[in-house]
């Protein structure tokens, strides 16, 4: 499959084929480091990672996935460059699509991102902004393919604020893949219609059923409950409301056993706060599969970059 040359903006772009060839490359790529085996894909190959928003794991992953294959990754962080300031994003994209071969944004605007894909000319790849996150979906998926077989069929509840980025993503990837999907949230914070009947037209297609609730019932026989932190980067003062909206929605050991199912798995995409959304106890008892998840943020950023840019025979 030739994605040479596609930004990665959200994945309402890529088919559900598309999708799983990532989720095969990221696998193979991961088998082979594994076993010490890196590649030259990226060769002569200069990345910029731009980061308005700091980063563990998509900083990491960018940094290591491209060095891994062979490429230069360059860090840009708020200070280093003049983006949207004294300098518009059109033309800082300009110039950047002339020095670098690829450029990663992390931020805020998912607008930014789009105008950086426009007129860079180069593949661009969302590393997070306000409204998606795909690159952790991937991983989630690799992560979910690892831990319980194939996508098709599962049940994946996310309990937690239900119109971030990342319940908007996951949303969109489950639709695409088949998977199950519920928000589980108060109605103040359910998605936007627009984006869950967009998804309902995915999910037409791929089998999936995507529920928007706030009853805890609907947990049962989730094969994945997947929370996130209640209050996003950049919201820090809506931090005592979202806290006393989600409380009940925290995922803890009467929430896990509503499941019905001694195999259910939690999902989290970090950093977590223990005591918010997961309890301690719950959160170490699936630690396992959260850092099998994180992990899986490099080998599923290295398969983007190598299918969007990278030279597959190298």
């Amino acid at each position: 499959m030739n994605l040479k040359g596609r930004s990665f903006l959200t994945l309402k772009d890529y088919s559900p084929e598309e999708i799983s060839y990532l989720l095969d490359l990221a696998a193979e790529l991961k088998a082979k480091k594994k076993q010490g085996i890196t590649g030259n894909s990226l060769k002569g190959k200069n990345i910029a990672l731009i980061f308005e928003k700091p980063s563990t794991r998509t900083r990491c992953s960018f940094t290591i996935g491209c060095i891994d294959e062979g490429g230069h990754p360059e860090y840009l962080g708020k200070e280093d460059i003049q983006l949207g300031h004294k300098e518009s994003v059109e033309d800082t994209a300009r110039v950047l699509g002339r020095m670098f071969d690829g450029i990663e944004f992390r931020g805020f605007s998912q607008e930014t991102v789009e105008k950086l894909a426009k007129y860079s000319g180069v593949p661009v790849w969302n590393g997070l902004t306000d409204l998606y996150h795909p690159t952790q979906i991937l991983a989630d998926f690799l992560t979910m393919r690892e831990h319980l077989g194939d996508l098709k069929g599962k049940k994946l509840v996310f309990a937690g604020d239900g119109r971030n980025n990342m319940a908007n993503s996951l949303m969109i990837g489950s639709a695409k893949m088949g998977v199950h999907f519920t928000i589980l949230a108060p109605e103040e914070l359910w998605p936007q219609e627009s984006l869950v009947e967009l998804c309902r037209e995915y999910a037409k297609e791929s089998g999936s059923v995507i529920t928007i609730t706030k009853e805890l019932d609907a947990v049962k026989d989730a094969d994945v409950i997947y929370t996130d932190v209640w209050c996003s980067m950049g919201e820090e003062d809506k931090a005592a409301e979202r806290v006393a909206l989600l409380r009940p929605y925290q995922v803890n050991a009467e929430l896990m056993a509503r499941t019905g199912k001694d195999s259910t798995i939690l999902l989290h995409c970090l950093p977590a706060v223990k005591g918010n959304e997961v309890t301690a106890d719950v959160f170490e008892k699936y630690a396992d599969v959260v850092f099998d998840e994180a992990e899986n943020r490099m080998h599923t950023i290295k398969a983007v970059m190598v299918a969007t840019l990278g030279n597959l025979d190298a």
